[in-house]
């Protein structure tokens, strides 16, 4: 536990420190010389495929051309023979060293009797024009070996019906990857790419970022708890259990803070980037009861992001001071209702967690963080510094929070579980001399917790709440820093990160473990908020009823029930979890790991009824068949395994592998009557496979453009191709999910957006409505049973949305490719690209 904790408190202090730029630039060149090791992997095993296919391709060339013209089967002989004099050649001359010259003989007499070798060698070029012309008009060796086979028999045919109006090829990284259209369309350029009707409105966001923010919850006279996670601040009326969303911020939200009024907030964001163009950082001033933008301070000015902000209350808000994340840790106050700049100075290279104005001075201003307190004074826009001295206390490593106390001391939270009561001091003229200057000390140390006190909260009547991190204690103090009462919050909630007042006795509790608890000191704390605390890369949403399941790098797998809005429960697991996929009777799910190892969980008693390993890498994708009697499991081992599921989903039993891919599965899906899959692989590979004839690798994927699939989540394939945009690595898009109606898809992309295209999409620069809010790259996106809504879910920023699906979209199959129209509209409306 002691190391768990003091890990937090390093998180926690470090959160706002510089990033390790050297560690950074290396793992990116890392991952870019990995790229390229699979690219050239992939490119040689193409090649050698290639070169198989030639010595297939090679007999059935030649009997074609004897079909065709006798004559040539002469000319094939005599090439060959030809090849075969001149190696001998070669051979003869390095043994006429060796006195043996019955080779060379030989192959001059050979040569006499082709006649005029002027002569013969226009014909020999003649033919070998004419038998390259037989391949360069087939649009691939795999169609033209089809047609050989399939017109042996027939030696009048020349050409075969197969042009090349009937493939296209798309480019990713400069791989040419060939798409065949689809027997149904007739013309593929005469087909028209519009935006799907359907649009998305965000209805529900699950999760809080408490695990690295501080000072970021707080309850409005509205009922309404206020706090963020992702790109997204959150409305959250606890009784009535209703959310609204201000959605103006570009990238992740770091600070929150209220205006004196209670109507007015102002959240700080983080710098970003999106498609290589910089995001930059700012704070927002808006109207919580509106959700209208009033303010947009510092646009352009901060770098990196905000680290605090904060109010001032003694002229009523005039004033918004802001510490940003950069090394200096700019300290700078700002005009809240010109917004303007009035005063800025360099603070501290050390981590700053925390800032805000004297509530009785607005020139006086505090800021803390890594083994310091500093007290500024601002006169006449210049600011003059003076530090806190310790003296005869020990100096903790970092200061966590501070608050005014009634009397207009400043009362301090800090790792070693103290609260530190600061007061001014009169100059020491007798020990520093005629200009010695007023200083800033401690009067009084106070024991409050074991570990760091990570938040103070004052309550009326000028009694005050701590947090703990170690004990997890929340404890409430008189005016004069006497215990008067004491809960401790559940272990599996982590500890205390911030503490909002809703009325004097209830209380609402941000923690580390990104969870919002209400309750009191008698009746105890429940969750009314929580999220997952790590990346997430595993979704899957229930066949019949409104729920969804999601895994991570946390460990935990979590259903979660879309109507309600809540967690149902979470199970914490040995290994992390990376994908799911319900069995489609609905009584149990199956999670991949990142070890190899999978498991069957029965969703009732959340106990394991299954488990199996395949391999000794990660577990990219789980797809059960549409009749739920075979499970296919694709592993970063490249390969993927085949069990046949009975017992409704509780017994497994090894079937096949399918072994062909050069790269590690991505994606994969299967054809409606449950024969065959489709699978995309990291070298950006599309291969079939007929799993009915023993996991059969399909080399004719010209024969599966036809194909119907019960899902469509690969991300290659001609139905989706319009989805990518032009100059994509092939990493840029995460994942995608077709709705069961057939009529939009939703994709994730690697620049926190999500997009609905029509489906299909088959054309590139295809338009699409986009979506905003998650602060990192979308990892995940699925459609709930009915497509009443969609799920996406964030990688680093812990987060999952839940978006409403508004329009024409309820389940009904699109003929073709028909044109849509947009009529329907969200709040606030997406961009269209």
């Amino acid at each position: 536990m002691d190391s768990s904790t003091n890990s937090l408190d390093d998180a926690s202090a470090d959160s706002s420190a510089e990033f390790p730029d050297r560690a950074s630039m290396m793992e990116v060149r890392l991952q870019a010389q990995e790229d390229e090791i699979t690219l050239l992997k992939s490119s040689l095993a193409d090649a050698l495929r290639k070169i198989r296919l030639h010595d297939q391709l090679l007999p059935l060339l030649k009997q074609q051309l004897i079909a065709v013209n006798p004559s040539a089967a002469r000319v094939l002989n005599q090439v060959c023979c030809s090849d075969g004099c001149t190696s001998n050649r070669k051979l003869s001359t390095s043994s006429a060293i060796d006195g043996v010259r019955h080779p060379a003989t030989r192959v001059r007499r050979n040569s006499e009797k082709l006649g005029n070798p002027e002569r013969q060698r226009k014909r020999l070029d003649k033919k070998a024009a004419s038998s390259a012309n037989l391949l360069t008009r087939s649009p691939s060796l795999e169609n033209r070996a089809k047609e050989l086979v399939s017109n042996a028999g027939s030696p009048g045919s020349r050409r075969g019906t197969y042009s090349q109006g009937q493939s296209i090829k798309m480019f990713i990284r400069g791989r040419p990857i060939t798409m065949y259209i689809p027997s149904n369309i007739q013309n593929y350029e005469d087909l028209k790419m519009e935006p799907p009707s359907e649009r998305l409105e965000l209805d529900w966001v699950y999760g809080y970022r408490g695990r690295d923010c501080r000072a970021n919850l707080y309850f409005l006279p509205t009922g309404e708890a206020v706090y963020f996670t992702a790109c997204v601040v959150v409305l959250y009326h606890i009784n009535k259990r209703t959310q609204r969303h201000y959605r103006k911020h570009t990238d992740c939200v770091r600070c929150l803070t209220i205006h004196p009024d209670k109507v007015r907030v102002a959240s700080g964001q983080t710098a970003g980037v999106e498609k290589d163009k910089p995001l930059q950082p700012c704070v927002h001033i808006w109207d919580s009861t509106t959700l209208v933008t009033l303010q947009q301070i510092g646009l352009g000015t901060f770098q990196r992001g905000i680290g605090s902000v904060a109010f001032s209350s003694a002229d009523s808000g005039a004033f918004l001071c802001v510490i940003d994340d950069t090394n200096e840790h700019m300290l700078s106050v700002w005009d809240c209702n010109k917004g303007t700049k009035h005063a800025e100075v360099k603070s501290t290279n050390e981590a700053v967690f925390a800032v805000d104005f004297n509530p009785s001075d607005s020139t006086n201003i505090i800021t803390c963080g890594k083994s310091h307190v500093y007290f500024w004074t601002l006169t006449a826009g210049q600011f003059m510094k003076k530090q806190g001295i310790f003296g005869k206390y020990k100096k903790p490593k970092f200061i966590q929070c501070f608050v005014f106390s009634l009397t207009g001391d400043v009362l301090t939270g800090d790792s070693e579980g103290n609260i530190l009561t600061w007061g001014k001091s009169a100059a020491d003229i007798k020990t520093l001399g005629k200009g010695a200057k007023e200083t800033f000390q401690i009067m009084r140390q106070t024991r409050a917790h074991e570990g760091s006190v990570f938040t103070l909260c004052n309550l009326q009547g000028g009694a005050l709440l701590s947090g703990g991190g170690k004990d997890r204690k929340i404890i409430r103090w008189s005016a004069d820093l006497a215990p008067e009462r004491e809960c401790e919050i559940p272990e599996n909630f982590g500890a205390v990160r911030t503490i909002a007042d809703v009325d004097g006795e209830e209380l609402l509790v941000g923690t580390t473990r990104n969870a919002i608890l209400r309750g009191t000191f008698s009746d105890g704390f429940v969750a009314i908020v929580q999220g997952h605390l790590d990346e997430m890369w595993g979704l899957a949403t229930h066949p019949s009823v409104n729920t969804f399941l999601t895994c991570g790098h946390d460990r935990q797998v979590c259903l979660w029930n879309t109507e309600e809005h809540k967690l149902d429960w979470c199970i914490t697991l040995e290994e992390y979890g990376l994908c799911a996929d319900f069995c489609p009777v609905g009584s149990v799910v199956s999670v991949g790991l990142s070890t190899g190892r999978w498991v069957v969980l029965d969703l009732l008693t959340r106990e394991v009824v299954s488990e199996f390993t395949d391999g000794n890498e990660q577990l990219s994708v789980m797809r059960y068949s549409p009749d739920g009697s075979v499970l296919a499991v694709g592993s970063h081992d490249n390969f993927i395994y085949i069990y046949n599921v009975t017992e409704s989903g509780r017994r497994y039993t090894r079937f096949g592998k399918c072994n062909g891919h050069s790269s590690f599965i991505t994606h994969l899906d299967w054809s409606k009557d449950g024969k065959y899959i489709m699978s995309n692989s990291g070298d950006y590979e599309i291969l079939y496979w007929d799993i009915a004839a023993g996991c059969k690798l399909l080399r004719n994927r010209f024969e599966s453009k036809d194909r119907e699939w019960a899902s469509y989540t690969c991300v290659l394939g001609f139905h989706v191709m319009g989805v990518w945009l032009e100059g994509s690595d092939g990493t840029d898009i995460n994942a995608l999910c077709r709705s069961h109606g057939e009529t939009m898809v939703a994709v994730a992309d690697d620049f926190c957006k999500i997009h609905l295209f029509q489906y299909p999409c088959p054309k590139p620069k295809a338009p699409s409505h986009r979506y905003e809010g998650h602060g990192s790259h979308v990892t995940n996106v699925c459609f709930t049973h009915s497509d009443s809504h969609l799920l996406s879910i964030g990688g680093k920023d812990t987060c999952i949305l839940q978006w409403k699906v508004m329009g024409s979209g309820g389940g009904g199959s699109r003929e073709g490719l028909a044109s849509v129209s947009s009529t329907s509209t969200s709040s606030p409306e997406p961009a269209t690209s």
